[in-house]
């Protein structure tokens, strides 16, 4: 398995899903040790902020996982450094990982290495809440629960590589993955000891498709299941990647926001049905998690108050894994020629709401394997849901 350290451009797998952040649900199953800070704030979705005068009763606030310094090999723990385990929120494809050291400079750990496993529920054993704490270590007790995994001995998708100290501009650290197995649990090492502010682990989610019913609804753009964002045009506030998450939004921050248009008009004006005359429009492009009928269809709004789109369209079609890599490549030019069919007509959207549609809006009953969300002029979505039936597509390349 190939791994890659930090290129000088930031690489193309940080457009996908943080499959481990608290925002889909990941956590911290067992640390070794959180004597400075707990291993929770490493899935924190916000980036890490640093307090000068902020100490606790163990030492320098540190909003990050930070262990106490080793003294002895083996004391507290025989593997000799610290770890933790990490259930992702989503199970599926990784790509790369992020290790993020900001402000972590003369305690930042030096070292570090990712395994992984794919673990059935029955595999994992009774695992008390961690809570919340500092100034501890896992007790004998957690260590025999968390052994019955075995995790030093999980596959090894980053061997031990170095870390770069956390000054500005220069803490993250990327890691690409060549891998294609699904996983669900990620034990993270760091040698020997020290903080890590973020981690962050980079793929899109994998149902078992084999498993679901062929007359149930599913919703098949769920970054969950699979879906994923493949491009855009503009995510100068929020990546469009954010609309097919977890839940409702939580903010305008976990949606897609985009720039105000500069070939805006002076002075609006609108036509005899009421749309504003207005040129361009702003789009995202998404791979559906597994090809199928679409007859429900969700867009939100909400917290988009004073920035919503006016209106929005959805087309769909079937696009080979060539035409997407073509589409991706270049950056998917207007003169690229795909079959988009309209799937959802111009619709008026409305500020802080849930906009539902189904089989008497919908003008597409075909199989489709991607779509695209087209808001005019520009603003914000906060989710998309895709409701259909998953079937195949005998001339796609899936």
């Amino acid at each position: 398995m190939e791994t890659s350290p930090e290129a000088e451009e930031p690489p193309n797998f940080l457009q996908f899903t943080d499959l481990a952040s608290e925002n889909v649900g990941g956590k911290v199953l067992f640390a070794t040790d959180d004597f400075f800070a707990p291993a929770e704030n490493l899935l924190k979705s916000r980036s890490p902020e640093f307090k000068a005068d902020e100490f606790t009763e163990f030492g320098k606030w540190m909003d990050g996982w930070e262990t106490r310094r080793k003294r002895m090999p083996g004391v507290l723990f025989p593997a000799g450094h610290d770890w933790c385990l990490i259930q992702l929120g989503i199970p599926g494809i990784i790509h790369g990982f992020e290790a993020d050291t900001d402000f972590f400079t003369g305690n930042y750990a030096p070292r570090f290495s990712v395994q992984a496993a794919c673990l059935q529920q029955e595999e994992i054993p009774e695992i008390a809440p961690r809570g919340i704490k500092i100034g501890t270590a896992a007790t004998n007790e957690e260590l025999e629960s968390i052994n019955k995994l075995k995790s030093d001995n999980w596959s090894v998708l980053v061997p031990m590589a170095k870390l770069k100290p956390g000054y500005v501009g220069k803490s993250h650290n990327y890691f690409a993955v060549s891998s294609q197995r699904r996983w669900t649990h990620i034990r993270l090492n760091i040698y020997p000891d020290g903080g890590i502010a973020r981690f962050k682990v980079y793929g899109f989610g994998q149902r078992d498709w084999s498993t679901v019913e062929p007359n149930e609804l599913y919703d098949l753009v769920a970054m969950e299941n699979g879906g994923v964002c493949v491009g855009f045009s503009n995510a100068h506030f929020g990546h469009p990647k954010n609309i097919i998450g977890v839940g409702r939004s939580k903010s305008m921050a976990d949606g897609w926001e985009t720039a105000r248009r500069l070939d805006r008009p002076p002075i609006l004006q609108r036509d005899g049905k009421g749309a504003l005359l207005m040129p361009g429009s702003e789009w995202a492009i998404f791979r559906l998690a597994h090809p199928g009928v679409i007859t429900q269809i969700e867009i939100d709004t909400n917290h988009f108050k004073g920035n919503f789109p006016d209106t929005c369209r959805l087309d769909g079609g079937v696009l080979s894994a060539q035409e997407e890599e073509d589409g991706v490549v270049r950056k998917w030019e207007v003169k690229q020629d795909l079959n988009w069919q309209p799937l959802l007509s111009v619709t008026k959207l409305s500020a802080h709401k849930r906009h539902f549609f189904d089989g008497r809006s919908l003008r597409l009953r075909d199989v489709i394997t991607h779509v695209k969300l087209t808001i005019a002029p520009d603003g914000g979505v906060s989710r998309l849901r895709l409701w259909g039936f998953a079937q195949s597509v005998l001339s796609a390349d899936h």
